[in-house]
C-alpha cells in the first residue's frame, strides 16, 4: 500500500493486524503485527455493524468484519449474541441454519451440515451423530464469541486483540438522536481500505471537485475557511460555527443553524446541527468488511419539519454524495495499485494526520496496558474550499 509524505512532520498509519483461525476444537490465534497506513484494522474497540431493527427476533445473518465471517443472531426472546460464521467441524456457516430448542430450555444455533449446535456463548451443546457409548466432552469444542451490544438503535462488535478479551468501554453515545428512528438511512460498499475511506471522509477540500451540485457548492464558489478544532473521546470535533456561506444545503433549515461535526476512530463522523430547538443528527459509520472493502452506512436523526415535506429530495441528495465518493474511490484505485507515496499538506490534511496519529496511540496504549491519551491538540486550521 501507498507510502506517506507530506509538506510537514509525516506520519505513517501503524496498527496491530488481527488475524484469527479456528483451532480443531474452535479456539482462536491472534497474532499482531504492525502496519502502514492502508493495511490492518485496529482491535480491542467497538465497531459499528448494523440497526436494531435489521436483526429481527429469530433470525440469523451473516457479515464480514476485518475479513472475519461474523453470525449476528437474536433469539425469539430478544437476546442478541455474535459468533464466528463457521463450524469448526467441516466450515459451513452456521447462519445459514436455524434456531433451535434445547431440553434445558437453552437457545442454540444448529449448522446446517450435521447439526452440530453452538450456544450463544460459542460453547458446542451438542453433536447428533455421537451414539450414547461415545463419551466425547462437546462443550470443550467452541467457536469465537464475539461481545456485542445495542445503544440508540445501533449494533456495535467489540473486536478483541485476545479472542477472549472483553469490552473495557461502553459504545459511543451520539447527541441528537431525535424524532423517533432515523429518517434516512443509506449504505454503500466502497472499493477501499478503512483509511482510505476515513481521510476521504474527513477530508474539508475535496468537495467543491467531487460535489458539484446547484443546492451545495461548485469549484467557481470557494472561501478560505478558518475553523476551531479540539480533541474528544477517542477523536476530535470541529467545534459548534455557522455554516459556510456557499453550502447552500443548511437554507432548507432556515433559521440560524449551528453545526460541529466530530469524528472518533476506528470510523465515526457526526454532524450535529441544532437550529433554534430543532436537532439534525447525521451520523456516518464506516465498517471495515476485509483489507478492500469498506461499507460506508449514512443515518440521519431530526425532529426538524423539513425532513417530513422534503425528504424524497434530502435522500436523493445524499444516495449522490455516497455515489460520488464512490466514483472517487474508484478513480483514485487506479493510482493506488502502484504503491505511490501520498503527500499530506498542513492545514487541510491536518485532520487525516490526526487519524494516523490516534491510531498509533490507541494501538500503543492497548498494547501497553495504559490509558489511552489523546494526541490532538485544540487549534485553528485554515484552508480554502
Amino acid at each position: 500500500m501507498p507510502n506517506t509524505k507530506h509538506l510537514g512532520p509525516c506520519f505513517r498509519g501503524e496498527e496491530r493486524k488481527n488475524k484469527n483461525s479456528s483451532m480443531a476444537e474452535g479456539d482462536a490465534k491472534t497474532t499482531r503485527t504492525e502496519a502502514k497506513f492502508g493495511q490492518g484494522f485496529l482491535t480491542d474497540i467497538w465497531y459499528f455493524v448494523c440497526l436494531s431493527k435489521d436483526l429481527r427476533p429469530g433470525k440469523l445473518s451473516r457479515h464480514e468484519l476485518q475479513g472475519e465471517p461474523v453470525l449476528l443472531g437474536r433469539s425469539n426472546a430478544g437476546q442478541l449474541f455474535a459468533l464466528r460464521d463457521i463450524c469448526p467441524h467441516r466450515a459451513a456457516p452456521l447462519s445459514a441454519g436455524r434456531f433451535h430448542q434445547e431440553t434445558s430450555g437453552a437457545v442454540t444455533v444448529e449448522c446446517p451440515y450435521h447439526g452440530w449446535r453452538f450456544g450463544a456463548d460459542g460453547a458446542c451443546a451438542a453433536i447428533p451423530s455421537l451414539v450414547d457409548d461415545q463419551e466425547m466432552d462437546v462443550g470443550r469444542i467452541r467457536v469465537r464469541r464475539y461481545p456485542v451490544t445495542e445503544s440508540q438503535g445501533l449494533v456495535f462488535v467489540w473486536v478483541a486483540s485476545d479472542p477472549h478479551g472483553e469490552p473495557t468501554e461502553p459504545p459511543p453515545v451520539f447527541e441528537g438522536v431525535v424524532g423517533g428512528g432515523p429518517k434516512l438511512v443509506d449504505s454503500m460498499d466502497f472499493d477501499a481500505h478503512i483509511d482510505h475511506a476515513v481521510v476521504g471522509l474527513m477530508d474539508p477540500a475535496h468537495g467543491p471537485y467531487v460535489h458539484q451540485q446547484w443546492w451545495w457548492r461548485s469549484k467557481h464558489s470557494q472561501h478560505e475557511k478558518a475553523k476551531r478544532f479540539e480533541p474528544r473521546e477517542q477523536g476530535f470535533a470541529m467545534v459548534r460555527h455557522e455554516p459556510s456561506k456557499n453550502s447552500r444545503a443548511y437554507a432548507i433549515l432556515g433559521g440560524e443553524p449551528l453545526t460541529e461535526i466530530t469524528f472518533r476512530i476506528p470510523g465515526m463522523r457526526w454532524e450535529h446541527v441544532t437550529v433554534g430547538r430543532r436537532q439534525v443528527l447525521s451520523l456516518t459509520c464506516l465498517t471495515p468488511v476485509n483489507e478492500k472493502t469498506t461499507r460506508i452506512t449514512q443515518i440521519v436523526w431530526s425532529d426538524h419539519p423539513a425532513f417530513v415535506v422534503l425528504r424524497p429530495f434530502i435522500k436523493a441528495g445524499a444516495r449522490a454524495f455516497l455515489r460520488q465518493d464512490g466514483d472517487m474511490v474508484n478513480l483514485q484505485n487506479q493510482g493506488l495499485k502502484y504503491d505511490p507515496s501520498l503527500l499530506w499538506i498542513d492545514d487541510a490534511d491536518r485532520q487525516a494526520k490526526w487519524y494516523q496519529q490516534l491510531k498509533r496511540e490507541w494501538a500503543a496504549s492497548r498494547r501497553e496496558g495504559r490509558a489511552f491519551a489523546n494526541p490532538v491538540e485544540a487549534m485553528t486550521l485554515r484552508w480554502r474550499s
